[in-house]
């Protein structure tokens, strides 16, 4: 392979636009939102929903306003290194590229366990294996492929979830089901829809936010968009409606259609785990409709899988040419595709799966810890957007040049951060001081890390917080 260091701008505006629309959505929604409903209950897994949506939408205007200004495969991991500090910039990058690692091996054992709808006799990490050699394919070709691969199954993600909610409504009405769903009951079920009080509510915060991570994928898109300076704006202005319609909506569906306490629904004890959007097909009679969608939703994972890929190798590669990891993941094949760092990606992404066969219970701990890096990296987004209209505004530009401007500012990047970092630290503290503190332990670890990566490369290279007057704030990479 040639020694070159540069990706290719190849995505088109059908690309980023329906990778921003459907891209990333998998296991998060097709799966983990099953957790959310049998821990918290109906109305605690929409109010937690609905919490974490808010948030998601001002970090995606954060991170839209830094992506048109200044498109970047290491995307939130440049940012900050160029607006904050570079030790923070760095920090990030190794923080999300961990995110990844964890994120795709906890869909590759979402592929597994989907497969058991039909091979409930075959072990579940052979089709796992079968969906990582798969991805890593996908990720070898040009990012044409990968954009081209991403655009058509976004487009059977989102066509499926329009079909979903309109058939869900139609239940809850009445017009379909039989009669064999209790849409009432199913809303009241526990403390009047609320399972578990507040520590229910904060206990799914967590799982949540796992939904919709990967949002953030559309600023390492801008990095190889052909014109990021009007396919971004396009993106992020579907955000609001994509998160209302498809997070929050099917949420309010699938708690009216099932009950918190139904036994196939995710959670530390399942034994035969089902999605929550194949179980209402089911409970409606559309047995055939519910094999239907379970094959749409082993896309969907698979799909999720192979942005976060792309992803997280991007960040990796970003780290390489910024002297942020060994140089040769810097390099990039004749394709474009920074070969060297995805091979390590998806090396680690597979060593992670190989601990997440073991059951339900590490399968929900792994969906914690890439959560709380998730939270990391948009607690990262923030800071570097306060920072990067602060030094804009210092050094006497104008507000009316940006090519997006980011709306609700300073209160929606403040919001964000101080939600991130409130449900961060708030995730389980009692169980450092219980018998459990090894899970504990292992359940914060993400946050020492990010702690040890930034002061380490500080106490090495000497940096410091950049002055505002000093910020570059150049439009060249």
């Amino acid at each position: 392979m040639e020694n070159q260091n540069q990706v290719k701008r190849n995505l088109k505006q059908r690309h980023i636009t329906m990778i921003a629309l459907g891209g990333t959505i998998g296991t998060g929604l097709f799966l983990t939102s099953g957790a959310t409903i049998s821990q918290a209950g109906p109305w605690g897994s929409v109010l937690a929903y609905v919490f974490i949506g808010i948030m998601v939408y001002f970090v995606m205007t954060s991170l839209g306003e830094m992506a048109t200004y200044l498109p970047t495969s290491g995307s939130f991991s440049d940012y900050g290194g160029r607006y904050v500090d570079p030790a923070f910039g760095f920090a990030l990058g190794w923080n999300y590229w961990i995110n990844g690692a964890i994120t795709i091996a906890v869909d590759l054992t979402t592929a597994g366990l989907i497969t058991q709808f039909w091979f409930p006799h075959i072990p579940s990490w052979i089709f796992s294996g079968i969906a990582t050699i798969l991805i890593f394919v996908i990720n070898v070709l040009a990012v044409g492929a990968f954009g081209e691969t991403e655009y058509w199954l976004s487009t059977i993600k989102v066509i499926t979830i329009v079909l979903f909610l309109i058939i869900g409504i139609l239940t809850i009405v009445g017009v379909l089901g039989q009669g064999n769903v209790d849409v009432a009951a199913n809303l009241t079920a526990g403390n009047h829809g609320f399972v578990g009080g507040v520590s229910g509510f904060v206990g799914v915060l967590l799982i949540a936010g796992f939904s919709f991570q990967g949002t953030e994928l559309l600023g390492v898109t801008a990095g190889e968009s052909e014109n990021p300076g009007q396919s971004i704006p396009k993106a992020m202005n579907s955000i609001f409606w994509r998160i209302l319609l498809f997070y929050i909506f099917s949420i309010i569906v699938i708690a009216a259609i099932i009950n918190f306490k139904d036994p196939r629904l995710l959670n530390p004890n399942s034994t035969a785990v089902m999605s929550p959007f194949t179980i209402v097909f089911k409970n409606i009679g559309f047995a055939l409709a519910a094999s239907v969608m379970n094959a749409v939703i082993l896309t969907s994972v698979i799909s999720s899988a192979n942005s976060v890929m792309y992803a997280s190798t991007r960040i990796l590669y970003s780290l390489g040419q910024e002297n942020g990891a060994p140089k040769f993941f810097g390099r990039t094949a004749k394709n474009g595709i920074p070969f060297y760092a995805l091979l390590a990606t998806a090396v680690i992404c597979f060593i992670t799966f190989l601990t997440g066969i073991f059951g339900t219970q590490i399968y929900l701990f792994l969906v914690d810890l890439s959560s709380l890096t998730g939270f990391l990296a948009w607690l990262g987004i923030s800071v570097s957007h306060i920072r990067f209209r602060r030094a804009y505004v210092a050094q006497g530009k104008d507000l009316k040049d940006l090519p997006y401007k980011a709306k609700w500012f300073p209160f929606g990047p403040m919001v964000a951060l101080l939600m991130t970092a409130a449900i961060a630290i708030n995730l389980d503290p009692s169980m450092l001081f219980s018998s459990h503190w090894g899970e504990g332990l292992a359940l914060y670890a993400a946050i020492p890390i990010f702690l040890i990566l930034y002061f380490g490369y500080k106490w090495k290279y000497n940096t410091k917080i950049i002055p505002l007057e000093e910020v570059d704030l150049s439009r060249e990479k």
